[in-house]
């Protein structure tokens, strides 16, 4: 079966915040079954510092999965090894630090009761919690990056709202906002741009190439071609579980290449720095 995580282990830490050596992901021998099915199997996969990189693949091809490993939701049957920045062993609250989460299905917690305000979603994330608490012990430092966060990407306007009042497309910025104001290394992106309209996802999208030139290395995790960023140079094509392709983002979004993946006849074409994707007949 599929083998849930267990409690987050200590890692070690410095004065300044955890220690942070080697690659953004390693994963070597990693597998992942639920009953007698194997629905993840990647013998070796590395991701490093700086590579912006599109994780591809249909419904089912193991994506949500590769999340979970990454995410420390689930680990790999015995044997198996994963490792972020250098480490296998993660405090989960040191680990938000230093790769910010956000997915569409993340907008949930935050449209629930009691009502949160903007600005506090985006605080709340230094204490990894949905809220403010009369414990949390709130910095003026916190407050002030929190702030900048949401000034970066364009939502500052929104201070003072709650998060259920807010758009779709509104309330992922303000996610994007909470995993920014850490300063994190690089942002894991699982679908982002689900349930957005075309306006809405055009500036979104136009938003994290703001954050990619920034510096901030982006993981993003997608079955639309359209959404892959210019800023994007690696992709990796999962199907069935396993690496399909593995490469530079021209050579691997080609009609060939998309068709052996999806299953189905499609063409790709380069529009500008974007690429597009169409099925045949």
């Amino acid at each position: 079966m599929t083998m849930t995580a267990p409690s987050p282990s200590a890692a070690p830490t410095t004065a300044t915040g955890p220690a942070v050596q080697g690659d953004l992901l390693t994963i070597s021998k990693a597998r992942v079954v639920a009953g007698e099915t194997c629905i993840l199997d990647l013998p070796s996969l590395v991701l490093r510092p700086g590579e912006n990189t599109a994780i591809l693949g249909a419904n089912g091809s193991g994506k949500s999965t590769l999340v979970k490993l990454i995410t420390r939701e689930i680990y790999p049957l015995h044997g198996g090894q994963v490792r972020i920045f250098g480490q296998d062993n993660w405090n989960v609250f040191d680990l938000r630090k230093l790769l910010g989460i956000v997915s569409s299905t993340m907008q949930l917690d935050f449209d629930a009761d009691p009502p949160l305000e903007t600005l506090d979603c985006v605080i709340s994330g230094f204490f990894a919690a949905r809220g403010l608490w009369a414990h949390n012990e709130v910095t003026a430092d916190m407050r002030d990056a929190s702030r900048a966060a949401l000034e970066e990407v364009g939502a500052s306007h929104l201070i003072g709202r709650s998060m259920a009042s807010l758009s779709t497309g509104e309330a992922r910025r303000v996610l994007i906002a909470r995993a920014l104001a850490h300063r994190p290394r690089a942002l894991l992106l699982d679908e982002p741009c689900a349930g957005l309209d075309p306006a809405a996802r055009h500036h979104f999208l136009d938003m994290l190439r703001a954050v990619a030139r920034g510096g901030t290395t982006l993981l993003l995790i997608t079955h639309h071609i359209e959404e892959i960023l210019p800023e994007i140079s690696r992709i990796v094509m999962l199907r069935d579980g396993r690496v399909e392709d593995d490469g530079a983002k021209d050579g691997l979004l080609t009609s060939a290449a998309l068709t052996r993946l999806f299953g189905l006849p499609i063409t790709a074409s380069p529009r500008g720095d974007w690429f597009q994707a169409d099925i045949v007949g």
